[in-house]
């Protein structure tokens, strides 16, 4: 069927179906202050916390794509590349970069931000999966995702081999 097949395919072929929807329109800004309750000993951030504020955002950017509740599958990978320190803001952005039949991958970017500074760096890149739920709390069908620049398109295919691998790994 021509609903299950990826969004590019639909964009190779010069018709969208209207259930797809464009990256640009479900990605997800949040931003966090990092309060003392946050932090650990050493006065940075708990990766924890981090991972809660990426399952959020990614949260938030999977059901604005379908419109439906969704839930957390799984979080492929997720790097810590620089501390967070108390009194920084984060700022977490999040994109569906991949969407099958009743699941998608959702990519989360975070940045932190030193005020005193105006400092701003990658601290950590996030990979999660969710699954869209029909009425009965059962798996269900996600619009395809229509791909509008060349970072779209580079992200929808790394993600079509992180799934590939997923799958691989499944099965074993």
């Amino acid at each position: 069927m021509w609903r299950h097949r990826p969004a590019l395919c639909f964009l190779e072929r010069g018709c969208i179906l209207a259930a797809s929807k464009t990256v640009s329109s479900s990605q997800v800004v949040m931003t966090q202050l990092v309060l003392p309750s946050h932090t650990n000993s050493l006065g940075s951030v708990f990766g924890g916390t981090i991972m809660s504020w990426i399952d959020i955002c990614a949260a938030i950017c999977s059901q604005r794509h379908c419109n439906k509740e969704t839930v957390t599958a799984s979080i492929d990978r997720l790097d810590f590349v620089a501390p967070v320190y108390k009194g920084w803001v984060v700022n977490l952005k999040a994109s569906v970069n991949y969407t099958s039949r009743t699941s998608m991958e959702v990519g989360v970017r975070v940045d932190a931000e030193n005020p005193k500074t105006g400092e701003t760096f990658h601290t950590a890149s996030a990979y999660l999966t969710f699954v869209a739920l029909g009425s009965m709390g059962k798996p269900t069908e996600v619009p395809g995702l229509v791909l509008e620049s060349d970072d779209d398109k580079r992200r929808f295919e790394q993600a079509k081999k992180r799934r590939e691998i997923r799958l691989q790994n499944k099965t074993r």
